[in-house]
């Protein structure tokens, strides 16, 4: 139970690997802020946990920075306190090469996968200073990491998350925070759907080393793993969750 009275804030709280770890930190008994810019997504999630009210809920645009700072407020006016934040919101679309790459793809991709880190940690590093202490989740993807031959915009929103990560991790060191991201291969939540047909997962099943996608929980497994409150020497590590395909 190292979670237990944990406050933990998470964006993308609504879907995928961020409604599968409110759950899984819901039944260590942490309590939680869960984001999501979709309200009716967001209250599912509150309501299949079994401590619906240890938690508060607040839906918002993370790539706005004005509401991404009142969330935080909110949070910590809450609770007085902030141990987590777990910057896991994402989107993702449509495959393109990069001559058909828009103005628009790289405004939106950075707009939500890139600014959004960067606002979440701006705004949640100060409380963590003055509590001497605090942990960082950035969720980046394997894109962030290696090329990504038609996800060109996606993947250089998450090389940014990368980058991010490793900088604040050396600037807030000293200060007890650690700053750490997760670099998941492909995993079948909605983020990943809309980006691939049927047939290219298939192709992308075949080419890793395992044989198969990752599954929602191995990630979540990981996730609790760079959080929990015993790992306090891993700081500015990118974490590949990945079949192996990194090596």
């Amino acid at each position: 139970m190292a979670f237990k009275d944990k406050i933990i804030f998470i964006t993308g709280a609504g879907s995928g690997f961020g409604q599968a770890l409110a759950r899984a930190l819901d039944e260590h008994e942490a309590n939680l802020c869960l984001c999501d810019i979709d309200d009716t997504s967001l209250q599912n999630t509150l309501a299949s946990l079994k401590h619906p009210s240890n938690h508060l809920t607040q839906c918002f645009d993370v790539s706005h920075e004005n509401s991404f700072k009142d969330a935080i407020n909110a949070c910590i006016n809450h609770f007085k306190r902030l141990d987590i934040l777990v910057n896991n919101a994402g989107v993702g679309g449509k495959p393109k090469p990069i001559i058909e790459i828009t103005d628009a793809d790289l405004d939106r991709y950075f707009a939500i996968n890139s600014k959004s880190v960067l606002f979440g940690m701006k705004h949640a590093i100060p409380q963590m200073i003055k509590q001497g202490e605090g942990s960082i989740l950035n969720v980046a993807s394997m894109a962030g990491l290696i090329g990504s031959p038609t996800l060109g915009a996606y993947s250089a929103s998450k090389h940014a998350v990368v980058g991010l990560t490793k900088t604040a991790a050396l600037e807030y060191a000293k200060m007890g925070i650690r700053v750490n991201a997760i670099c998941p291969y492909f995993v079948p939540t909605p983020l990943v759907t809309q980006m691939r047909e049927d047939a290219k997962m298939a192709a992308i099943e075949k080419m890793n080393p395992m044989g198969r996608m990752g599954r929602v929980e191995e990630i979540v497994t990981a996730m609790l793993s760079i959080i929990h409150p015993a790992n306090t020497y891993m700081n500015g590590q990118t974490i590949q969750v990945d079949g192996g395909i990194g090596a």
